[in-house]
């Protein structure tokens, strides 16, 4: 863990899987399948790749959390696609098309303990970022109401928002979460990382940051073998009071 603190003093959020349950899962599962069987279909042979072979825990383990260049070049390399490098530019660029149709049919939402828990912290005089790997996650803010902030979006809540910042190194690099810590005026030990992905999570621990996990998809072990400080499986059961006095913990333990 990281040095102990009087209190934390910044939180800094992941957005997909930590505040909406977005469709990169989808939009990336389909851009493949539709490479592989309209562009790439002679290649499909000499690769691992079946429909059926990209599961939820693939998404996961393999591109959760990452940039979209990182993200397809992984995910191509994965699935043994020849020419995993060259390819990864017209993989990234057929998933975000496909994303974008499907944030313009709104086929995504927002988790409501996430949205609680930001409305929490910031109650508590904490500061809090975004600082997700996706340049969309603006996009996924906006269209998220405030919960107690009539007329305002999720993304005016934030003192900073890094999402989508070019960084040198992404995750499970701690450099996105240590420019947030930079813009907030906030020592890394003083920070808390909320993360769903265990690179995220590994980011976090790898610049000396707390870090909560939120296991949404039995993945708890995963998250808690990648470094987590706390796993929930919502952020309804952090103890709030004991966040603000500096602890994590869960509600109701001692």
């Amino acid at each position: 863990m990281p040095e102990t603190q009087s209190r934390f003093r910044a939180v800094i959020f992941d957005v997909d899987g930590v505040l909406v349950d977005s469709p990169h899962e989808t939009a990336w599962r389909e851009a493949l399948a539709e490479l592989m069987t309209g562009d790439w279909r002679d290649q499909q042979p000499e690769t691992s790749w079946t429909d059926d072979a990209f599961t939820a825990a693939v998404y996961r383990q393999v591109l959760s959390g990452r940039p979209r260049m990182d993200g397809a070049r992984a995910a191509l390399e994965y699935f043994a696609v020849p020419d995993a490098e060259r390819r990864a530019v017209d993989y990234a660029q057929r998933k975000q098309a496909r994303l974008l149709r499907l944030i313009d049919e709104r086929r995504f939402r927002a988790y409501d303990d996430g949205v609680r828990f930001v409305a929490a912290v910031q109650a508590a005089g904490i500061a809090v970022a975004a600082a997700s790997s996706s340049k969309n996650a603006g996009l996924f803010l906006r269209a998220v109401p405030a919960h107690d902030r009539p007329g305002e979006t999720l993304l005016d809540r934030f003192d900073a928002d890094l999402s989508g910042r070019p960084v040198a190194h992404g995750k499970p690099y701690p450099e996105l979460f240590l420019t947030a810590a930079d813009e907030l005026e906030v020592p890394a030990q003083a920070c808390v990382v909320v993360e769903d992905a265990i690179s995220g999570i590994r980011a976090a621990k790898a610049g000396g940051m707390w870090a909560l996990g939120v296991a949404r998809f039995d993945d708890a072990a995963d998250l808690e073998d990648a470094g987590a400080d706390l796993v929930v499986t919502s952020l309804d059961e952090v103890d709030v009071d004991a966040f603000t006095a500096g602890r994590l913990a869960r509600r109701g333990s001692v």
